[in-house]
C-alpha cells in the first residue's frame, strides 16, 4: 500500500507504516464486538478489559488495570446511591523520553446487556454493522496496530506515552476522570480514536461543554382537595424549573430538561420531584453564564415556592475549544494525511468526549483518530472496513514525524 505513496520519502517510515496496515484489525473488532460491554454491564466489561490487557500487553512498558473510582447517581426517590463502574486500563511506555504523549479510548458501548443490537453483520463487503464496531472498538484496534508498529521504529526511544482505556466514558466518565487529568499532565498531545466526525473522514474540531444536573425539589404533601393551599406543589416547581432553563437557550449554549422523576396519586399534593437536565455550553464564558443562571433561577424557585433544592452533578465535560495549539496539531494531522492520499479536514461538532477533559489540562487533543463508519449509538452502527489500514496508517506516520521533527511550533 505505501509503496505507491511518493510523499513518504523514508525507508523507515514506510516499513513502520505496512506494519500497521497488515495488523489483524479486523479479527480483533469481530472477537471485541461479540461481547457486550456496555457501559452498566460490568461482567461485560470485565471480559473486555481482559481482551484489552492481553492485546495491548504486546507493547513494552507497564500495564495496570484499575478500578473506577465509584461516583453516585440519584435515584427516582431522591436518594444519592453508589454507581459501580468497570475497571480501566493505564499502559505506561517509556515515561522518561523526550517527547510524551497521550493516546485514549473506551472499551464501553451505549447497549445495554439486554440490548437486541449484539451481532455483527456484513452489509456490503467494506461495511461491517455491529455494536461499538465504530465506537470505538474499532477505534482502539487502530490505536494498537499503529503503536505495535511504531515499537518496531528506530525512533521509537524519542517518544514515551500513555494508554488510557476506560469503561465509562458513554456516560460521561464519572469514574475516569480523575485518571485522564492524571495521564495528561506532563503530555505535550493527545489522539483519542473516536471515530471521525463524517463518514468521509473528517474529523471533529472544537466542542462544547456538557453538563448533567439532577434537581432533588422537596415541597410539602397536602389533601389535594381538603388543604391543598398547605401543600408545597414539586412537581410544579420542578416544570418552573425547567420552564425557566429553557429561557437561557441562546447561541452559545443549548440547555434541555429531559426528564421529571416523582409525582404522587391525583388527590395528593405532590412532596417530590426530580428534573433531570443537560447543559452544553460553546465556550468558558458560556459555561460560566449557564453556572450563574442555574444557580440563580433555583434560588428564585425556591423562595417563590417555599420548597427546597438540591442539585446533583454539574459539567463534567468542559468546552473544548480550537487554540492555536490545536490547530496545529490539526494541521500536522492533515500534513500526513495528504502524504498518505487522505484529504483530511475537520468541522466543530455537538457531540462530546473525553477530548474535552484532556484539552481542559492544556493538552492540545485530536479526538476522532478512530475508524471512518457511521450510525453510531444505534443498530445501525457500521464500520468502513477499509478506514482500518488508512488510519492505523495515519497515526504511524504521525508518530513517526513527530519522533522525527518534534511537536509543530
Amino acid at each position: 500500500m505505501t509503496d505507491l505513496l511518493p510523499g513518504i520519502a523514508l525507508d523507515a517510515d514506510r516499513a513502520v507504516l505496512d506494519a500497521a496496515c497488515a495488523a489483524p484489525m479486523l479479527e480483533q473488532i469481530l472477537k471485541w464486538s461479540a461481547i457486550n460491554s456496555g457501559s452498566r454491564n460490568l461482567d461485560g466489561l470485565s471480559a473486555m478489559a481482559s481482551e484489552l490487557t492481553d492485546a495491548f500487553s504486546v507493547l513494552p512498558g507497564k500495564i495496570d488495570r484499575l478500578p473506577a473510582v465509584i461516583p453516585t447517581s440519584v435515584a427516582p426517590d431522591g436518594r444519592e446511591i453508589p454507581m459501580p463502574l468497570g475497571d480501566n486500563i493505564l499502559l505506561t511506555v517509556r515515561p522518561d523520553a523526550p517527547l510524551q504523549l497521550l493516546f485514549t479510548g473506551h472499551m464501553d458501548t451505549v447497549f445495554p446487556i439486554d440490548s437486541g443490537f449484539q451481532r455483527t453483520t456484513w452489509l456490503s463487503d467494506e461495511v461491517l454493522n455491529g455494536p461499538g464496531v465504530a465506537d470505538m472498538k474499532g477505534g482502539i484496534a487502530v490505536m494498537l496496530a499503529a503503536l505495535t508498529a511504531f515499537e518496531a521504529s528506530p525512533l521509537r526511544d524519542r517518544i514515551g506515552y500513555q494508554v488510557v482505556l476506560n469503561s465509562d466514558e458513554e456516560i460521561g466518565s464519572p469514574g475516569s476522570s480523575a485518571l485522564l487529568a492524571q495521564a495528561a499532565r506532563g503530555k505535550q498531545a493527545a489522539f483519542t480514536y473516536e471515530p471521525s466526525a463524517l463518514p468521509d473522514g473528517t474529523l471533529a474540531g472544537a466542542r462544547p461543554g456538557s453538563g448533567n444536573f439532577s434537581i432533588i425539589v422537596t415541597g410539602r404533601s397536602a389533601h389535594a382537595g381538603r388543604n391543598p393551599g398547605d401543600g408545597r406543589n414539586a412537581l410544579l416547581a420542578a416544570a418552573d424549573i425547567a420552564l425557566r432553563l429553557e429561557a437561557l437557550i441562546r447561541d452559545g449554549l443549548t440547555v434541555n430538561p429531559a426528564k421529571i422523576d416523582g409525582g404522587s396519586p391525583n388527590n395528593v399534593v405532590p412532596d417530590h420531584a426530580i428534573l433531570r437536565v443537560n447543559m452544553r455550553p460553546r465556550t468558558p464564558a458560556d459555561q460560566s453564564y449557564a453556572q450563574s443562571a442555574l444557580t440563580a433561577i433555583l434560588d428564585e424557585v425556591a423562595h417563590r415556592r417555599d420548597v427546597s433544592i438540591h442539585i446533583h452533578g454539574g459539567f463534567a465535560r468542559p468546552p473544548k475549544p480550537m487554540d492555536d495549539r490545536a490547530l496545529a496539531l490539526f494541521n500536522l494531522v492533515r500534513s500526513c494525511g495528504l502524504k498518505l492520499g487522505q484529504d483530511i479536514g475537520w468541522r466543530d461538532t455537538g457531540g462530546v468526549c473525553d477530548g474535552n477533559n484532556i484539552a481542559a489540562c492544556g493538552v492540545p487533543v485530536v479526538d476522532t483518530m478512530g475508524v471512518r463508519g457511521g450510525s453510531i449509538h444505534s443498530a445501525d452502527e457500521y464500520l468502513i472496513v477499509p478506514s482500518l489500514p488508512e488510519r492505523a496508517s495515519l497515526t504511524a506516520l504521525i508518530l513517526c514525524t513527530l519522533a522525527r521533527d518534534g511537536m509543530p511550533a
